[in-house]
């Protein structure tokens, strides 16, 4: 009898929640198309990731969308645009750890507010850096590097596509961590940093696969670790960080598929689910894990507290190294 009434009252209480899933799966939306801003331009890895999703939904949804680049101030004038749409669900973004979680931590003014204005929808994917040297280098693995850090009466050259970039801030935290500092030493994206990287004249590089992967493969850059806490599926042999001698390190860019604050809950769900099973999708999950990425996924719930966490960690990590930039 007891059993039975406990059976009960655990149905009873989750009836609300099963309710409310079933209202968000009927609800007649969409019915027209969805604008999808992706706040940098063509081809790069936000825009091919977001692209990629779009259509596994359409395959699967039967929804239409349409894309709108819209690059500028470090990826904060798309996400302005989005949290400043009107809440119907036919305004998504896709934010990503820069302009949801450093630039607000370290630009003096946003246009926008990334904890209040915008509320993520579904994780997408998320990709570490490779810490790279090149193929010639006297460093064969993370602990030699950090011995001649270290005992080097001049620091060694750290390049990054940019200031305020995952990989840049991946430097600082590794410096923070193993008590020392790099020479900084910013680009106007990842191209001329490999070019000098691999010309000599910096020491190493936080680097996204996509822009070292090839390099890599073609013995000309030499990759040391991983900064995510697993290691990637095409560089099995990389350790990570962590692995390393570096507890509980990890920096990842991660993707989010946001809305505007006052976005109904029930078109949330329905995102929500939609993505859920696109992200499951062998089709979707091949070309993910091909650049170096691993899909998400999860419940909103989990979204919501995943951007949050990482905001936390990334302005503990700009403040410890006092990054301030402008875009």
């Amino acid at each position: 009898m007891q059993k039975t009434f406990l059976h009960l009252t655990l149905l009873l209480g989750s009836l609300p929640m099963l309710a409310q899933h079933a209202g968000a799966q009927n609800l007649p939306w969409p019915e027209k198309p969805i604008r999808v801003i992706v706040p940098y331009t063509p081809g790069g890895g936000t825009d091919t990731i977001t692209r990629q999703l779009i259509e596994r939904l359409s395959l699967e949804q039967k929804w239409s969308f349409i894309v709108d680049n819209k690059p500028g101030g470090g990826g904060n004038i798309g996400l302005d645009m989005a949290a400043k749409s009107k809440p119907d669900g036919y305004t998504l973004a896709m934010g990503q750890t820069a302009n949801l979680a450093i630039n607000p931590a370290a630009m003096s003014k946003m246009p926008f507010d990334a904890q209040k204005d915008l509320v993520p929808i579904a994780l997408i994917a998320e990709q570490p850096t490779l810490l790279v040297v090149k193929s010639d280098s006297p460093f064969k693995n993370l602990a030699e590097l950090m011995k001649a850090a270290k005992n080097n009466p001049f620091p060694l050259k750290l390049a990054s596509a940019g200031t305020g970039t995952v990989g840049h801030l991946a430097g600082e935290l590794l410096a923070k961590k193993a008590g020392f500092k790099f020479l900084h030493v910013p680009y106007k994206g990842a191209v001329p940093a490999i070019t000098d990287l691999l010309g000599g004249q910096t020491d190493l590089m936080f680097a996204t696969p996509q822009a070292a992967l090839s390099l890599i493969k073609a013995d000309k850059l030499r990759a040391l670790a991983v900064s995510s806490s697993r290691r990637m599926t095409v560089l099995s042999e990389v350790p990570t960080v962590q692995e390393s001698g570096y507890p509980k390190f990890q920096a990842v860019d991660w993707k989010v598929l946001v809305a505007p604050s006052s976005t109904p809950l029930a078109i949330q769900m329905k995102l929500n689910a939609a993505i859920e099973q696109a992200l499951n999708h062998p089709q979707l999950i091949e070309p993910i894990a091909q650049e170096g990425s691993s899909p998400m996924g999860g419940h909103l719930n989990k979204a919501t507290a995943f951007v949050r966490d990482e905001q936390v960690l990334w302005e503990q990590i700009v403040q410890s190294a006092s990054i301030k930039f402008e875009p």
